[in-house]
């Protein structure tokens, strides 16, 4: 399968290991916009030019989703939030529930404002087994 991994930027380092893993099982994996630099958002916070450097990442996510066969979310815990899911996270599961793209997360669904949406993608919960992602 070709998978996308999406995360927060606070989990990037866990990234390389997830890849390697999955390629071990035989997937096709790819990483997530600006993931080996993932300061570079920063460089444009504040300045006229952040909407544009943010619509054109949510652009370049939509299309790389839209030649995949799913999506891993890697949804830990994140300041006190346990299993962590972000604004431009949860907007790549929107796209990939929107083109019928599996879609994967870690970790269960977080107890949130958006628990009611995540449910409805309807993720398969792997509890950290790689296994459990197939084509089926």
């Amino acid at each position: 399968m070709k998978i996308l991994l999406i995360c927060s930027k606070a989990f990037y380092d866990k990234l390389q290991d997830y890849k390697q893993k999955l390629e071990n099982l035989g997937h096709k994996v790819f990483m997530p916009n600006c993931w080996n630099a993932p300061e570079t958002e920063a460089k444009y916070r504040g300045t006229p030019e952040h909407h544009i450097f943010k619509a054109k990442m949510f652009r370049q996510s939509e299309e790389t989703i839209k030649n995949m066969d799913a999506v891993l979310v890697l949804n830990f815990n994140k300041n006190g939030q346990e299993n962590y899911i972000g604004g431009a996270t949860f907007l790549e599961i929107y796209d990939a529930f929107r083109m019928n793209k599996k879609i994967y997360f870690v970790n269960d669904i977080p107890n949130n404002m958006l628990k009611d949406e995540l449910i409805g993608f309807n993720p398969t919960i792997i509890g950290n087994d790689l296994t459990k992602i197939s084509v089926l």
